[in-house]
């Protein structure tokens, strides 16, 4: 047997040796379940006998099998430094005569890595005085280690000496031996007959169950030497039978016994009486038998005799019908179950039970007895349960400590399931064997069960933290403490557990990695699911969880690195917590949030502004002062948020902040109107009343006067929000936003400087996005409004002067003074109230506005105006004293500006110094090269196209149509019949 443990490798006694320091760590408590709950998979006797019966019982066997033997001198070697070796002689052996030397210690004991009582000793025990003296032989030493009273002891080989007295040359297996105990032994041979009677029931209890419950070979319920056993047997119960050679019950008794005892399986007579082999009476039997090699005075250690007691304990094997297979399978339940009894410290128990595994499952490969199957699977089921029972939440049972033990378990366990999966297992045997690997499926099952459940116990843990911290500043959010603690769980797995387990699956740390991430990843997404807004707490939580995935990813790929797939599949396990994505999303709703309250907050206060003048110190509305506060208010928020993207997120900040200030902008240059808006309808085209010029329009020239009394005075208070004042204020206000451009984004360059998440190429150069859409609208507003405020002033607010005033009857009676004190007046007011930065825009659009109004009349002024070619004179000298109030002699606008907008007048003014007849011929030239007349027509008329030319026939004929001339009037009426007046 020596073979069987060969590769063991355990620790030394216990015993008898110094102590090693306690470890700094003390260990967990004893938590496993109590050996007397642990029943015998071998199976339960039907009748009660107790643990003394059963020890009785079979040490009569043993003694029987080995009466030839039992007197063989013991042999060891003491664990002893001196070369001296004692010798005893038993003085009174009888049977056991042969004396006793120390020549050997127990190999197969050694081969175990079992440890002995007194192992480490100087001493040999018993050598010593004041110690109880050894035993000198396999029999006596059997006695002492089953307990047994000399005067049983004595009993029992007194009563053998009479059967094999009586019956020389008999072979012990022929014998019933409770049947010839009852025979020899009477009520003298007992202390009293009370010990007398009980010691019968028993023997008669044990036919009982050998013969009738628990037969080698099934028994028909009508045999009718069974039904006179059972009748004799509980007779006895009530009265001991007379047990003499010719007693009459005795004789019954016998003929019952051996018609049972000497059945075969084919009816013949067999020469071997079976009464103890019958399972599960000869298991229970022989686990006492083999519980005799443990030490009576240190449980947990195998006497220094093992070898020659086991040697003598075979010899039942006869008797009990068992051999080498069921020896291996109650010996690996012995030691499995003398472990868990001692406290399930003891290695060298555990290692020497994983190891007598390993030969059970050498047999149960070979055999297929199917009573031997269900013992089998009965036993490794026990086994399994118990170890399961632990490793299913292994983290409850074992630390650093005690892993060592773990490792033990975790061999026995799937070295059980594997011979119950691929040797006991039809399934198994049904599917292709390179489907299942056994032990990669135990140890993941352990492995998941088990981080599932402390999993959990650490999650009420950190709860009850959570509540325990919630009134205390700064206290973490629940799932910020979990991400925290199954960070360290991880770290404790990777280093205590997955060395251990990884024997067993290569990528065990990757699947406890995996396991751990999917827990959490749970807890997370029921978490996200409720969130509403970004807060510090769930930014906290996400932050955690973003850190406990990489550190589970990292160990995960670390361990599966050298795997096939390289660790593929166990990240396909771990679906991405997403945390940066989350609060990416998060932030991408709270920049939204605060965006659709700028933008509402826009809207409310454009509502209650009056664009009243001077109301600050840059002419500008209050609106726009509150909308850039808010806006910076928006960015300082924004930088305090407790996240790591600042730089990828503030493009689209700044994106939606560029909009705000873009709708803004839009909506305080709305409802203003254009140039187009206030430039006048043109119209129609009339021809001038020869000889009625005055007549015609003294009651106009009259008017005059009262028309510039209509002249209104640049108000300030006006009830409308769009008068020149107001409009000034709007210029001033988009200005001013445009000029902050530069501030924002200086301001914005220092935050994201001060931001923890910031790196120095993303400000080195600037920002790499600018504000783009509201710089181009403020722009766009400011020419806008310029252009509005011009033509507005011009053709609005001074129309009386303009449009109704000059040139109207007499030209020399209506010319342009009146006009130019009204606009005088209000460009000093524009001039003082617009910013200095566009005052120039502005004051050139009032003169582009002035000069397209001058043409205006002059070109489609309607028929209360007529001139004739000697008010040419009068025409230019007022335009150009209008050009002289933007010059201002010098101190108004560049002349390049005057020059330049002065253009068009200027081109068309000789038109009224030139010659009717010149004018018409140079119309009726340049319309026929346009326009292709075809000759069977009259003369196209020129659509009106706003862009005077001299060169241009609408512009040419517009000159004809206000020319105070016969000719012109004949013209015009010959070619076009156009009316007087409208």
């Amino acid at each position: 047997m020596a073979h069987l443990f060969r590769d063991l490798t355990l620790g030394h006694s216990k015993r008898d040796t110094t102590p090693s320091p306690p470890p700094l760590t003390p260990p967990k408590p004893t938590t496993f379940t109590a050996a007397d709950n642990l029943p015998s998979p071998l199976g339960q006797i039907s009748l009660k006998f107790s643990d003394s019966d059963l020890t009785i019982t079979a040490y009569e066997i043993f003694v029987a099998a080995c009466r030839t033997s039992a007197g063989k001198p013991l042999t060891f070697v003491p664990n002893t430094n001196s070369s001296d070796s004692l010798s005893h002689n038993s003085p009174n052996s009888l049977a056991y005569q042969r004396s006793l030397t120390y020549t050997a210690a127990s190999k197969v004991k050694k081969a175990f890595g079992l440890k002995s009582p007194g192992s480490g000793s100087k001493k040999s025990p018993g050598s010593g005085p004041g110690k109880p003296k050894r035993p000198v032989t396999v029999g006596e030493l059997m006695r002492n280690q089953m307990r047994v009273s000399e005067a049983m002891d004595s009993r029992v080989r007194r009563a053998l000496l009479r059967i094999s007295a009586g019956q020389v040359g008999r072979r012990i297996e022929s014998v019933v031996v409770p049947l010839e105990l009852l025979q020899q032994l009477k009520v003298s041979d007992f202390a009293d007959q009370q010990e007398y009677e009980e010691w019968q029931k028993r023997t008669l209890k044990v036919l009982e169950a050998g013969l009738i419950l628990h037969p080698r070979l099934p028994l028909d319920k009508s045999n009718s030497a069974a039904q006179r056993l059972r009748q004799i047997i509980h007779g006895a119960l009530d009265r001991p039978i007379e047990t003499g050679r010719n007693n009459e019950s005795m004789q019954v008794l016998r003929s019952a016994v051996m018609s049972l005892a000497n059945r075969s399986y084919d009816g013949s007579l067999s020469d071997s009486c079976h009464w103890a082999d019958g399972i599960p009476l000869n298991l229970r039997l022989y686990e006492m038998l083999l519980q005799s090699c443990f030490d009576a005075n240190d449980e947990s250690s195998i006497i220094e005799e093992f070898d020659e007691l086991m040697e003598q304990i075979k010899k039942t094997w006869g008797i009990l019908g068992l051999n080498q297979t069921l020896h291996n399978l109650c010996f690996t339940w012995v030691l499995f179950h003398r472990f868990v009894a001692t406290g399930q410290m003891d290695l060298e128990l555990l290692s020497s039970a994983d190891g007598q595994l390993a030969e059970v499952a050498k047999d149960a490969k070979t055999t297929k007895d199917s009573e031997y199957s269900k013992i089998l699977s009965s036993t490794l089921t026990s086994i399994m349960g118990w170890a399961e029972k632990r490793l299913l939440a292994y983290h409850e049972t074992f630390d650093r400590v005690n892993v060592e033990t773990m490792e033990g378990i975790v061999s026995l366990g799937v070295a059980a399931a594997k011979i119950l999966v691929e040797d006991i297992s039809n399934e198994y045997r049904r599917r292709r064997r390179t489907e299942v690997n056994v032990a990669r499926e135990r140890i993941e099952t352990y492995i998941r069960s088990s981080l599932r459940t402390a999993f959990a116990q650490i999650m009420e843990k950190a709860d009850s933290s959570r509540r325990a911290s919630k009134n205390q500043p700064n206290a973490l959010p629940l799932l910020a403490i979990l991400a925290k603690d199954v960070g360290s769980l991880a770290v404790n797995e990777k280093q205590v557990f997955s060395p251990i387990l990884k024997r067993w699956h290569p990528l065990a740390a990757g699947l406890a990695m995996a396991t751990l991430h999917v827990c959490y990843g749970n807890e997370l997404k029921q978490f996200i699911s409720g969130i509403t807004e970004l807060t510090p707490d769930v930014v906290q939580v996400l932050r955690a969880a973003d850190q406990l995935e990489k550190d589970l990813v990292h160990i995960a790929v670390e361990d599966s690195v050298d795997s096939d797939d390289g660790g593929k599949a166990i990240i396909r396990e771990m679906p991405p917590y997403e945390a940066e994505a989350t609060i990416a999303n998060l932030v991408k709703i709270w920049i939204k949030s605060r965006l659709d309250k700028l933008k509402e907050w826009v809207d409310r206060n454009l509502q209650q502004e009056l664009w009243s003048p001077q109301t600050n110190q840059e002419g500008c509305a209050p609106s726009a002062v509150e909308v850039l506060r808010t806006v910076n208010e928006t960015l300082d928020a924004f930088f305090r948020l407790p996240i790591t993207m600042h730089p990828s997120l503030l493009p689209e900040v700044m994106n939606g902040l560029d909009r705000c200030l873009q709708y803004y902008v839009a909506k305080a240059k709305s409802g203003c109107g254009s140039r187009n808006t206030f430039l006048p309808t043109m119209p129609a085209l009339t021809r001038c009343t020869i000889g009625s010029k005055f007549q015609g329009f003294g009651k106009k020239k009259d008017k005059s006067p009262n028309s510039q009394k209509r002249n209104p005075q640049v108000a300030t208070n006006g009830d409308s929000s769009f008068g020149i004042p107001q409009l000034c204020v709007r210029i001033n206000t988009l200005q001013w936003v445009l000029g902050e451009i530069d501030v924002l984004e200086k301001r914005i360059i220092t935050l994201l400087r001060n931001s923890e998440s910031a790196h120095v190429e993303d400000f080195s150069n600037g920002l790499a996005k600018k504000f783009e859409l509201y710089p181009a609208a403020c722009l766009e507003g400011i020419q806008q409004l310029c252009e509005a405020a011009a033509y507005r002033l011009v053709f609005h607010d001074l129309s009386h002067a303009l449009w109704d005033g000059l040139y109207v009857g007499d030209p020399s009676s209506s010319r342009i003074d009146p006009f130019l004190q009204e606009l005088e007046r209000n460009l000093m007011f524009v001039s003082d109230t617009i910013n200095e930065k566009i005052r120039t825009r502005i004051l050139t659009e009032i003169m582009r506005a002035s000069f397209d109004g001058f043409l205006l009349v002059l070109l489609a002024g309607g028929p209360s105006r007529a001139f004739s070619q000697k008010d040419c004179q009068i025409i230019e000298d007022d335009f150009e004293v209008l050009k002289e109030m933007f010059w201002a002699n010098g101190d108004g606008l560049p002349s390049e500006l005057l020059d330049k907008f002065s253009t068009t007048v200027r081109s068309v003014l000789p038109l009224f110094r030139t010659e009717t007849d010149s004018l018409i011929e140079r119309f009726r030239r340049l319309t026929l090269e346009r326009y292709k007349s075809n000759g069977r027509s009259k003369l196209p008329l020129p659509p009106t196209s706003g862009q005077w030319d001299p060169s241009e026939p609408n512009t040419l004929l517009r000159v004809l149509c206000y020319r105070n001339d016969e000719s012109a009037t004949k013209f015009l009426k010959k070619t076009y019949d156009l009316p007087k007046k409208l």
